[in-house]
C-alpha cells in the first residue's frame, strides 16, 4: 500500500474510533445527563461549542481526501500540521474533567493512530513518489 493510501486509510482508522466513542458516551447515564443538561465536565456545550467541535472533525475527514489527492511535499506538511494537532488535542481531553474507562481506551488508539501519522508523514521522502506510481506493463 502506497502512503498516500495508507494515510489516508489511518485518517478513516481514526474517525471511526472518535465517532463510536461519542457514541459510547451517549450510551453511558452520567455523560447522556451531562449532555442534556448542557454541560459535560463543567463545559458548557453552546452553539459556540458545538461549531468548534465541528471544525475540530474536519479535520481528519478533510484529510481522507486531501491524503489521497495532494502532491507528496504538501501532503507530508499538512499530514504533520492536522496530525500534531488531533494528537494534541486528544491528549489534553484526558485532562479536562473526569474519564470513562472506554473514553481512555479510545483514545490511546487515537492518539497512537494520529501520532503514527505524524511519524509515517515526518519520514516520508518526496521522491517515494516514483516507487508510488502503478507499474505500466
Amino acid at each position: 500500500m502506497n502512503k498516500k493510501m495508507l494515510i489516508s486509510t489511518l485518517w478513516l482508522f481514526a474517525i471511526l474510533n472518535y465517532l463510536y466513542c461519542d457514541i459510547f458516551g451517549l450510551m453511558d447515564a452520567n455523560v447522556l445527563s451531562q449532555f442534556l443538561d448542557g454541560t459535560i465536565n463543567g463545559i458548557e456545550v453552546s452553539p459556540v461549542f458545538l461549531l468548534g467541535a465541528s471544525v475540530l472533525m474536519e479535520i481528519p475527514i478533510a484529510m481522507v481526501l486531501l491524503s489521497r489527492i495532494l502532491p507528496v511535499k504538501t501532503n507530508k506538511r499538512v499530514n504533520l500540521g492536522a496530525g500534531m494537532i488531533m494528537t494534541v488535542v486528544q491528549l489534553a481531553t484526558l485532562f479536562v474533567g473526569s474519564f470513562t474507562v472506554y473514553y481512555l481506551l479510545f483514545s490511546i488508539i487515537e492518539i497512537t493512530t494520529t501520532a503514527t501519522i505524524v511519524r509515517i508523514a515526518w519520514y516520508w521522502k518526496a521522491d517515494s513518489v516514483r516507487t508510488e506510481l502503478p507499474q505500466v506493463v
